[in-house]
């Protein structure tokens, strides 16, 4: 009897995390993009899918770059694909997807997945944990931050949860997290909020009433006893049981494959009528140093099977989406915690890198490649990295900004500063960005090049917020030369390299959607 007051007492009504018949669980809370739509129909609220590629992802085997081909093959002809085999995307002949993306491929033509090139950040870490942390918090890689991007979010709006949550006008979870991982993304300031289910098998037998047995022995009575506390006081549950019961019917997903186990769950509980609106799924794998590819194929192997695996899920959780009526309300992204090198290396693999491509995709997306193809140097050395067009977070404040609607002030809150906008989303009432880009005009450049100690970078803005960065091949950031807004016109500054090593540099500019990078060459 003292031990069941005890764990009366250490598992209050409104404690989370807890367990619910073999879930690991936590409550993500409510967020002013949740509550500006909580008064809308079921049928119009937006739901967000975050996929993580665990490991690292290759995204210059992904997206492949067909204008420069050449160098690339040069700089990979271990695991290149061949270039007959690229897949076509129409209206962008100078860029194509690993021929084991059929369903992204047919996504792209069909106007449903938009590409954004080079995502990264200043200064990269290439540590899986402290990468993955960087991205999840939404922090600069020279600071530590204990709170994710979505956790701050919500707590600015909901400081007390998870008092008097679910409540009448959020009786459903507003985040569900499937992955027995707890993400740095939704850590609030103060406390960790959301429900995190396992594993799919663990839903289904919730779905089903099924519990999983325990021992007969005194840890099993205990064990039971605290299933029955965390039944009575998760009372989320009941209602993702009741969503889940509304569609007993689903359209095919490919066998034997983790991912779309995962998105099955989540078109199941979006047309079932829950409110949660923002879900977090994952795969692994990718940390592909060695036998990335098979040496006799290079488009078949571990990366390729990864790939297949992502493309296949989201093609049927896409189509089941339709079938199920609700595609509109649905807009999912990928991230992975860095890219890899330019360069492959004897192991026929790629070693941790910086920046890479990142899909987003629904029926709502502005379509097409936003950035162009990597710049790839001539004789690429195993220390080159793709450097970054776009920083991570102006994909995370375009979808918050664009997609749910969220006003200026608390964006920049969350966000900790401004970051400019991606033209993502297409048709938003909200959306205020010009989605036409700026194709084939040089808009940065510099003179000389190549140079000894000093060169002039001239770039070009259409006025507004306009960012100059000069990084090294490593994807450091060595000196920003403009961060403000600028009227419309060309300006010129002067770059001193100073005791910089030769080699080859990078200047970028991003004019809010608009980025170009150049490459600069420094001799003695």
């Amino acid at each position: 009897m003292e031990r069941r007051k005890f764990l009366h007492q250490i598992l209050p009504a409104a404690m989370v995390p807890t367990l619910l018949n073999g879930y690991s669980v936590k409550a993500l809370m409510p967020s002013p993009m949740l509550e500006a739509l909580m008064n809308l129909s079921t049928d119009s609220d937006r739901v967000l899918v975050v996929i993580q590629l665990n490991g690292g992802n290759d995204g210059l085997n992904m997206v492949i770059p067909r204008d420069n081909y050449s160098l690339y093959n040069g700089a990979r002809s271990n695991i290149a694909i061949p270039e007959a085999r690229i897949l076509n995307l129409n209206g962008f002949d100078k860029t194509g997807l690993h021929p084991a993306m059929t369903g992204l491929q047919a996504l792209f033509n069909a106007g449903k997945l938009s590409i954004v090139q080079s995502v990264g950040y200043p200064t990269p870490n290439f540590s899986h944990f402290r990468s993955t942390d960087i991205w999840m918090s939404g922090s600069d890689s020279n600071e530590t931050l204990s709170s994710g991007w979505v956790g701050r979010f919500l707590n600015e709006s909901f400081p007390t949860f998870p008092v008097n949550y679910p409540n009448p006008l959020m009786p459903d979870p507003p985040a569900i997290q499937i992955g027995s991982v707890t993400s740095l993304t939704v850590q609030g300031v103060g406390a960790n909020m959301g429900m995190s289910i396992s594993n799919p098998s663990s839903f289904y037998s919730l779905v089903n009433s099924i519990q999983d047995p325990v021992p007969n022995t005194r840890a099993g009575k205990e064990l039971t006893h605290v299933r029955n506390v965390a039944r009575q006081t998760m009372q989320y549950a009941a209602g993702i049981k009741a969503a889940a019961d509304k569609v007993p019917q689903q359209g095919p997903y490919p066998t034997g494959n983790a991912l779309a186990n995962q998105l099955k769950i989540v078109a199941r509980l979006v047309k079932g009528g829950l409110k949660t609106r923002v879900y977090t799924v994952g795969m692994g794998g990718f940390d592909t140093h060695a036998v990335q590819t098979n040496t006799s194929d290079t488009t078949t192997g571990s990366h390729a099977n990864l790939l297949k695996m992502l493309s296949d899920a989201i093609a049927a959780f896409m189509a089941d989406l339709k079938g199920l009526g609700v595609e509109d309300r649905v807009m999912g992204m990928t991230f992975s915690e860095f890219g890899r090198r330019i360069r492959s290396n004897s192991s026929v693999g790629t070693d941790h890198g910086a920046a890479a491509p990142l899909f987003v995709f629904g029926s709502n997306v502005h379509p097409g490649v936003i950035g162009t193809n990597p710049t790839i140097p001539t004789g690429s050395t195993f220390n080159d990295n793709i450097p970054h067009q776009y920083d991570f977070r102006s994909v995370y404040a375009s979808l918050l900004q664009n997609w749910f609607c969220v006003d200026n002030t608390m964006l920049q809150s969350v966000m900790l500063r401004n970051f400019q906008q991606l033209p993502i989303v297409k048709g938003s009432a909200c959306s205020k960005i010009n989605p036409d880009i700026l194709e084939g005009e040089r808009l940065i450049m510099n003179y000389p090049n190549p140079f000894t100690e000093q060169t002039s970078i001239t770039f070009r803005t259409e006025g507004g917020h306009t960012l100059v960065q000069v990084m090294d091949t490593m994807g450091r950031v060595v000196v920003v030369l403009a961060d403000r807004e600028y009227t419309k016109g060309s300006y010129t500054m002067r770059f001193d390299s100073g005791r910089l090593p030769p080699g080859v540099y990078y200047a970028r500019l991003q004019n809010e959607t608009v980025s170009q990078v150049k490459a600069m060459l420094k001799v003695r």
